[in-house]
C-alpha cells in the first residue's frame, strides 16, 4: 500500500495535477474559443471534452517535459525534486504514463468530427516537441504558445467546421500572451538555465525583457480588441479588456527588480487575466 502511494503522489508530481495553473492557462483560452464559436454557450458535452481534454494533455505535456528534462532538472533549484530526478518514477513507468494519457485524450476527440480528429495530432505534435526546442532556439515559448493555443483552433472546426479570421486572431492573442507570461516564468529560471545552457526568451530578451514583455501583452490586447471588432462585441467584454490591462500593469510592478518570487508571481496572476477575458466573453453574450 506504502508503494502504490508513493507511485501515486510521484505520478500527481510529474503531471502537475498538484499544481493547476498550467490546466487554467490552458483552460481559459479555449473557452475563449469555444463561446465565441458557438456565439455562446456550447453545451454540456462540448464543454466536457474540451475541458478533460486540456487537464489530459496538459497532463501528458509535463510527463513528456520531464522525461526530456531528466537530466537537466536536478540543476535547476525549482525542479530539483521532480520524480525522474529523485527515482520516484522510473523512465519506463513515466512512458507508460504518457502513452496512457495520450490514448484518453485520443478516446475524447474520437467523440469530435473527423476534421477535429484530424486537427488532434497537431496538438500532439506540438505537445511533444516543445520540451526538446529550448535545445535549439530561444524561443521555445512561442512553441509552448502555439501547443497552448491550438485547441481554439480544434474547436473552431468542431463548432463550424471552418477555422476564421477571427480564430486565427484568437490563437495569435493567445500565442503572444504565452510568449509573454512564459518569459516571466523564465526569468525565474534564467541564471540555472545560464550555467547549464538551456535556452530561453528570458535570456535572448536580457536587459530588454520587461520591455519586451509590454510589447508583447499590448499586442494581444490590440489582437483581441480586433476579434471584438469583428464580433461586434458588447461594453462588457471591452470592459474585461481595460481590467485585463490593469492586471498587466500590476504584473510589472512584481516584476520591477526581477526577483524570482515575484517574477513567479507575476507569472501565476495571468490566470485570473485570462479569466477575465473569459468571463466578459461570457457576459457580453
Amino acid at each position: 500500500m506504502t508503494t502504490l502511494t508513493n507511485k501515486w503522489r510521484a505520478i500527481t508530481a510529474i503531471t502537475r495535477m498538484d499544481k493547476p495553473i498550467g490546466t487554467y492557462l490552458l483552460l481559459w483560452p479555449t473557452f475563449w474559443a469555444l463561446w465565441v464559436a458557438e456565439e455562446g454557450y456550447p453545451g454540456w458535452q462540448l464543454t466536457v471534452v474540451f475541458g478533460l481534454g486540456v487537464f489530459i494533455m496538459r497532463s501528458a505535456g509535463c510527463i513528456i517535459n520531464d522525461i526530456a528534462d531528466r537530466k537537466i532538472d536536478g540543476h535547476v533549484k525549482r525542479t530539483s525534486t521532480r520524480p525522474l530526478v529523485n527515482g520516484d518514477l522510473s523512465l519506463s513507468e513515466a512512458l507508460t504514463c504518457f502513452f496512457v494519457f495520450i490514448a484518453i485524450a485520443f478516446g475524447l476527440v474520437l467523440t469530435l468530427s473527423w476534421y477535429t480528429i484530424a486537427l488532434s495530432f497537431v496538438a500532439v505534435f506540438l505537445a511533444i516537441i516543445y520540451p526538446f526546442m529550448k535545445r535549439f532556439t530561444h524561443y521555445p515559448q512561442v512553441v509552448l504558445g502555439a501547443a497552448f493555443s491550438w485547441g481554439m483552433i480544434m474547436a473552431f472546426a468542431e463548432i463550424r467546421g471552418e477555422i476564421p479570421t477571427t480564430a486565427w486572431l484568437l490563437f495569435f492573442a493567445n500565442l503572444v500572451w504565452t510568449v509573454a507570461y512564459d518569459t516571466m516564468y523564465a526569468m525565474v529560471d534564467r541564471d540555472d538555465d545560464l550555467l547549464i545552457g538551456v535556452k530561453s526568451t528570458a535570456i535572448a530578451f536580457g536587459k530588454f525583457d520587461k520591455l519586451i514583455i509590454s510589447l508583447l501583452q499590448l499586442l494581444t490586447l490590440a489582437l483581441l480588441v480586433k476579434v471584438g471588432q469583428l464580433q461586434q462585441f458588447n461594453m462588457f467584454y471591452y470592459a474585461g479588456l481595460i481590467i485585463t490591462a490593469g492586471i498587466f500593469v500590476y504584473q510589472h510592478h512584481l516584476i520591477k527588480h526581477r526577483d524570482r518570487d515575484n517574477c513567479f508571481r507575476a507569472f501565476l496572476n495571468n490566470h485570473y487575466a485570462l479569466l477575465c477575458v473569459l468571463v466578459a466573453i461570457i457576459i457580453q453574450y
